[in-house]
């Protein structure tokens, strides 16, 4: 449905992306995630047509953008404010966009109600906007976007206003919407479980550039470098010596945890200087009870800080020989007893959860 490539953005000297090369499938619910000031709130207006590209090329459709008015793009846009009329009714302001069309009322009516109950908001029609909650002026600020039938629809972090129940409520709302439509999602978010919730890929960017894209399960469990790691969700970071390879498999010592076989995600670099770190996720490791399952991996370690949160508990726990304090999280069970500071405990871990990173 879109693709992108090339995609190069001045604002004077700033250097807001940088060689942007990515294709959206049609029916996608694809997001763009990362922190402030990585480029991906333009990287959406320039899809939208509101930015100017100095060089690149981006299609919709398979038809060129160039010179394309947003206003004339197979594309609307659901802002951060909602843009929603507070002197307007929720019809008045869904049926705004239809102005140009020169529908006679009746037409207009109809589309109106369909597209509220698309939202959720049927009935709400005749409802003044400035009474609405923030959880309905967004399902306006939709179904206005909807009513023009777009082939794709853009949101720029239109979650971020609300309070957490109610956003994680809205997107499960807006992947039901997105799946029931079928057409094409693309979201803007600093949120990484917003991404993970809701998006069948992500392109994590940083500095104006995709760092990765993939699925948000493969970006959880094989991040390619430490940073998208560490910004996609908690991982420990371990320094890692590679001692030989084969193929894509590198024998590492990992501080603190020993040899282990690891495989490399990217595919080796041909750059025989590039750097190497090891992540693993807090949850892929154990502190193993007497009798407890075998693992291909144990290690003794210190607990240097426990930290109770109901359905977990989060430890800092030290390796024999390593400085770097290590997260283990461990579910709370009935018959689980919490450890203490200063505690002598067992880690079981996995070489297959654990993942090499560029550094």
């Amino acid at each position: 449905m879109i693709k992108l490539s090339n995609i190069e953005k001045y604002y004077g000297t700033y250097h807001a992306l940088r060689d942007v090369n990515c294709h959206i499938n049609e029916g996608e619910f694809f997001s763009l995630l990362g922190p402030s000031g990585s480029g991906k709130t333009t990287l959406l207006r320039t899809i939208a047509g509101f930015e100017e590209i100095d060089s690149g090329t981006v299609l919709i459709g398979g038809q060129s953008m160039v010179g394309v008015p947003p206003n004339m793009r197979p594309t609307n846009m659901v802002f951060q404010s909602y843009a929603i009329f507070p002197h307007m009714s929720v019809a008045q302001n869904v049926a705004y966009g239809l102005r140009s069309q020169r529908l006679n009322k009746a037409k207009t009516a109809e589309m109106v109600t369909e597209s509220l109950g698309k939202v959720g908001l049927a009935g709400y029609g005749e409802r003044a906007a400035h009474a609405l909650s923030g959880g309905q002026r967004q399902r306006v600020a939709l179904a206005r976007a909807l009513i023009l039938k777009p082939k794709v629809l853009l949101l720029d972090e239109p979650l971020s206003a609300l309070d957490r129940k109610l956003r994680e409520e809205m997107q499960s709302e807006l992947r039901r919407l997105q799946r029931s439509l079928g057409i094409t999602f693309v979201l803007v978010t600093h949120d990484q479980e917003e991404a993970l919730t809701m998006s069948d890929r992500v392109a994590v960017m940083f500095e104006g550039q995709i760092a990765q894209l993939d699925s948000p399960q493969a970006l959880y469990k094989r991040p390619a470098s430490k940073r998208v790691a560490e910004f996609f969700g908690a991982m420990n970071i371990l320094k890692a010596d590679i001692l030989e390879v084969k193929g894509d498999i590198a024998t590492t010592r990992i501080e603190g945890l020993g040899v282990a076989d690891l495989a490399f995600n990217p595919q080796p670099c041909a750059d025989a200087s590039s750097h190497y770190c090891a992540g693993v996720r807090p949850e892929l490791m154990t502190i193993l009870d007497d009798g407890a399952m075998a693992y291909d991996k144990e290690t003794p370690a210190t607990v240097t800080d426990v930290e109770y949160r109901g359905e977990l508990t989060y430890y800092d726990v030290k390796f024999e020989g390593s400085d770097t304090p290590v997260v283990v999280s461990m579910r709370n069970t009935s018959n689980r007893e919490l450890r203490e500071v200063g505690q002598q405990v067992r880690i079981g871990w996995e070489s297959a959860s654990a993942v090499l990173l560029l550094d």
